[in-house]
This record gives structure tokens, C-alpha cells and sequence, in this order.
């Protein structure tokens, strides 16, 4: 062979082939519909639960955040299992465990059918298969295009569902919101079935799936701990935070249930457009650090507002508005520190566990929240989540400023020992390259790398 490094002429700086885009856009519908369903309870669900049997508040924070522990303990295993038995069966299934989940909670009239349920809806994990099909059907250079995809689709389904939310509960109220869920379940089967292509091969993929040799390393490392301490915080925030809001927009605001759409739709617009100058500072200026530190005391700045302001519309609109502009910020910095911060090879075990961490997360805030809700009252949520802020700002503070490198994979044409020791030796000393691994059983490379210098000219 010619060249180690296997470059495909003409493919590498083109776009996605058609076969791709659609892998992309296809999954990613799938993880949006499945998404849609869960987060759609979010701005209703405290304000129906008051009317089930048995309910209380600490049970219903527990059914808001119930499906995140089922979550975080299955995602991984479930990775696994596709590995062996096919990307498409788990993600079928999972769909339709989470069908059901949806199905249970629509029929409940007690706080403990709909607690059952929202485990089960928990337990369809998927995300971990959802991200090894989207590596089977790309190829190297576009990978990391597609994952994106998927993670904006993720935050557009949260957008949508805070919105769609409050006008569903008006039309078909909340167990018409589960029994559309399921719906939406069934739909996403069939995209996965008749719309996501088949992979002509099904490998492991170190970028995009957790590896199991490589969970002591990444649960050693203190900057991938911290990112994942942090992660768990702000989602233990945010579904805190969504056990007693509609709460205070309906009682001590004033604001009707059916109108708090009207709220959440200018908040998550204009938060939006708010976070876009701190990501230029942090981004194009090299300002990563202390934008992230910024961004977390005005999460921890909101919460206390929430507890110490009075409340009224405009004051919790306002600050409503500077907790997303917060909590957006975090939601688009936290997954691309743990890429760069993550050994080159160890990319995708690193991601599973900070998505384990993320659902682990939305369970403790749903549990927390509700108990202290119902021991110490509504604004107690908001003093602790605060608080939990204050922790994490002071943990954040001593963390080594990360350096900008993006990740890059290869094709390589080598095998044996002595030649990946060589082409090891020769990537390493191109410029601009941090880091690299090359795996001949998988016949790939995986780099570290300065894109501000690197010139993929070079490769040998």
C-alpha cells in the first residue's frame, strides 16, 4: 500500500453523500420523537399530578424524574447489546419499552401507576445503539457532522416540547400528552425500520460507543469527573426547577396554565439569541474558561433570584430568561469540553458516562425537588439548586483551561505492531497534532488536533 493513511480522493472536505445525510437526519428524527415525549411533561406535569390518587410532592418529583435512573443504568448495556445482536432490534425495542412506559402512565389514575410507567418510559434507552448506527453509516471524516445532528435535535425536541406542552394539556390534556408519546414511539419505529438505511457492516466504534477496557481509564480521569459532576448538577437543576415552576406561573403569578406557553416560547427564543456572544468569546476568542465560569454563577444568580425576588410576571420572566440563557450556554459547552478533553481514542465510553451522569442527574433533581417542595415549600427548590451551583462553580474554578483541539479520524492501511508504532511516531510529529492512537484491528486513527495548524496535506 501506497500510503498509510487511507484517504479516499475526492471524499475528504466534501459533504455527506446522500446515503449519509439521510442516515442523519433519519436518526436523528428518531431521538427527537423519542425525546419529544419525555420532555413534553416537563411544564404540565406538576399541575396535573395534583389530582391523582396518592399523590404528594415528593412522589411527584420522583415520577418527573423517575425515567432518568432507568435511563442511566440501561443506556450502556444496551450500547453493549447492539454490539451482538444488531443496532436496529435494540432500537425497536427500546422504542417499544418506551411505548409502553407511555401507555402505562396514560391509563394511570394513581401517582404510583404513572411512577411505573415513566420507569418503564426510562428503560427504552436508546441513545448509546442511536449513536453506534450513526457511525456504522458514515464515514470517518463526516461522523462527528452526524452526532451533531443529533444533539441539535435533542435541544430543538426540548424547545418544541416546552411550548407544545401547555397547548396539548388544554387539548388533550396529560394522559392524551403520554398516549401521543406512545404514538410518537411507533412513529419512530417506522422511521427506523423503512427510513434508516441498513448498515453493510456493524463494528465497534471507540468515538461514538462506550468501550468496557476503557471505563477505569475515563472514571480515573479527574477533568472527564468533573465535566460529568457538572452535567448531573445542571440537569438536576433543570427538572427541579420544573417541578415547582409551573407552580409559581400558576399560583403566585398569576399566569393561567394555558398561557404558559406564552412564557416559555419568548424565553427560550430570546435566551437563545443571548448565549450567541459568550459562545463567540468562547469560541472564536479563546475565552472557554471563563465563559463557562460566567455561565454557571448566572444559573446559580437565577435560582437565587427565583427564592429572593418577589414574584410577579415580569420577575419571573426575567429570570426565567436569564436561567435558559445559563442553562442553554452549559447545555452546548459541557459536550464538547468532554470531547476535547477525552483521550483521542476514548471519546465515546467518555460520552456514554457523561450522558449516564446527564439522565442520572434528571432523576435526583426530580426526587430532591419534590421532597423539599413538600418538607420546606416551593422557593426551597430554588435556594438548594443554588446552592448546588455554588458547588459546582467552586469545583469548576479549579479546572485546567482546555485546550482547543478538535477530533479527527483516519482510515489506516497498517497492521502489526511495528507498523502502528511507525505511523504512531510519524502523525505525531506532523504540526499541530496533540495526540494520537492508531488501533489496527479496527484499521483507524484517532487524533488530537490543532485545526489552526494541522494540514492534512502532510499525512504520511
Amino acid at each position: 500500500m501506497d500510503r498509510q493513511i487511507v484517504k479516499q480522493t475526492g471524499e475528504r472536505g466534501s459533504g455527506m453523500s446522500r446515503s449519509e445525510l439521510r442516515a442523519a437526519l433519519s436518526l436523528s428524527s428518531v431521538y427527537a420523537l423519542r425525546m419529544l415525549g419525555l420532555f413534553m411533561i416537563l411544564p404540565v406535569f406538576a399541575l396535573y399530578a395534583t389530582d391523582l390518587e396518592g399523590v404528594t410532592p415528593a412522589l411527584t418529583g420522583l415520577a418527573i424524574g423517575i425515567y432518568g435512573v432507568t435511563q442511566a443504568l440501561l443506556q450502556i448495556p444496551a450500547g453493549l447489546l447492539s454490539d451482538r445482536i444488531g443496532r436496529k432490534p435494540v432500537i425497536i425495542g427500546g422504542l417499544l419499552v418506551f411505548a409502553a412506559g407511555s401507555l402505562i402512565a396514560a391509563d394511570a389514575d394513581s401517582i404510583y401507576t404513572i411512577i411505573l410507567g415513566r420507569a418503564i418510559q426510562g428503560a427504552g434507552a436508546i441513545a448509546a445503539a442511536v449513536m453506534a448506527l450513526t457511525a456504522d453509516l458514515t464515514r470517518e471524516e463526516h461522523r462527528i457532522k452526524a452526532m451533531a445532528l443529533i444533539g441539535m435535535s435533542i435541544g430543538l425536541s426540548f424547545a418544541v416540547a416546552l411550548i407544545l406542552g401547555p397547548v396539548l394539556n388544554q387539548w388533550v390534556g396529560v394522559p392524551g400528552i403520554f398516549g401521543l408519546t406512545a404514538i410518537l414511539a411507533l412513529a419512530g419505529i417506522l422511521v427506523v425500520a423503512f427510513v434508516v438505511p441498513r448498515p453493510a457492516h456493524t463494528r465497534i466504534h471507540r468515538e461514538s460507543e462506550a468501550i468496557p477496557a476503557q471505563f477505569g481509564r475515563v472514571l480515573r480521569h479527574a477533568e472527564l469527573l468533573r465535566l460529568d459532576f457538572g452535567i448531573l448538577l445542571l440537569h438536576a437543576i433543570i427538572t427541579a426547577t420544573f417541578v415547582v415552576v409551573p407552580l409559581v406561573l400558576r399560583d403566585e403569578a398569576g399566569i393561567a396554565a394555558a398561557r404558559h406557553w406564552q412564557v416559555y416560547l419568548p424565553v427560550l427564543v430570546f435566551s437563545v439569541l443571548a448565549m450567541l456572544p459568550f459562545i463567540i468569546q468562547a469560541e472564536r476568542r479563546g475565552h472557554i474558561k471563563p465563559v463557562f465560569l460566567g455561565a454557571i454563577a448566572l444559573l446559580m444568580l437565577a435560582q437565587l433570584g427565583l427564592y429572593l425576588v418577589p414574584v410577579t410576571p415580569v420577575s419571573v420572566v426575567g429570570l426565567l430568561l436569564v436561567f435558559f440563557t445559563a442553562f442553554n450556554l452549559l447545555e452546548a459547552m459541557l459536550p464538547t469540553l468532554v470531547s476535547r478533553v477525552a483521550p483521542a481514542d476514548c471519546r465515546g465510553t467518555a460520552m456514554g458516562f457523561y450522558s449516564s451522569s446527564q439522565f442520572f442527574g434528571a432523576f435526583l433533581g426530580g426526587a430532591l425537588g419534590g421532597w423539599l417542595h413538600g418538607q420546606f415549600g416551593l422557593h426551597s427548590v430554588f435556594v438548594c439548586a443554588a446552592g448546588g451551583a455554588l458547588v459546582w462553580l467552586l469545583l469548576a474554578a479549579s479546572m485546567a483551561p482546555p485546550a482547543k483541539l478538535g477530533n479527527v479520524i483516519y482510515r489506516t492501511g497498517v497492521s502489526g505492531n511495528a507498523e502502528v508504532d511507525r505511523l504512531t511516531r510519524q502523525l505525531s510529529g506532523l504540526a499541530g497534532v496533540a495526540e494520537v492512537v492508531v488501533v489496527a484491528e479496527e484499521g483507524v486513527a484517532y487524533l488530537k488536533v490543532d485545526k489552526r495548524i494541522f494540514d492534512e496535506s502532510t499525512l504520511p
